[in-house]
């Protein structure tokens, strides 16, 4: 009897979250700072784009943030996108400075506006070939 393994959870990419390992723990974007200038970086880089310094710091940015610019989008890409049409996307503003680029979820298209708080959330966008999620960051506004 084959034994059915354990379901992995996936970043879409390494280095832009640390994922919490219990369903209680919120995931965190990860940027890295520059010791020198202080500017932040999502999504890392290796150099500081400011002043060029190689000694960058990780650090962990807040999830959650303001709106600051979106668009919908009415029609499929041509390519890598299989989530519903139509979709949001946009930039949210941390209270670090930093400007994340996203797609916004659970939410009235219709409604979205700049300036709403916005919380970013992990999704599972497909699976791998051993049917692990593949999980992206999202931004989902609140409501109050």
């Amino acid at each position: 009897m084959k034994e059915d393994k354990p379901k992995k959870t996936i970043p879409i990419k390494d280095g832009l979250y640390r994922i919490p390992g219990s369903e209680n723990a919120e995931p965190v974007l990860l940027a890295n700072r520059c010791r020198s200038c202080g500017e932040i970086f999502f999504p890392k880089r290796e150099i500081c784009q400011n002043c060029q310094e190689r000694h960058l710091e990780e650090v962990e940015l807040a999830g959650r943030g303001k709106i600051y610019s979106f668009s919908v989008v009415m029609q499929k890409p041509a390519s890598h996108y299989g989530g519903p049409v139509p979709y949001s996307f946009g930039w949210v503003e941390l209270p670090e400075g930093v400007r994340v680029q996203g797609l916004f979820t659970g939410c009235d298209l219709d409604r979205l506006e700049i300036g709403l708080d916005a919380e970013m959330v992990m999704e599972k966008i497909s699976e791998d070939e051993e049917g692990n999620d593949i999980v992206c960051h999202k931004f989902r506004p609140v409501v109050l």
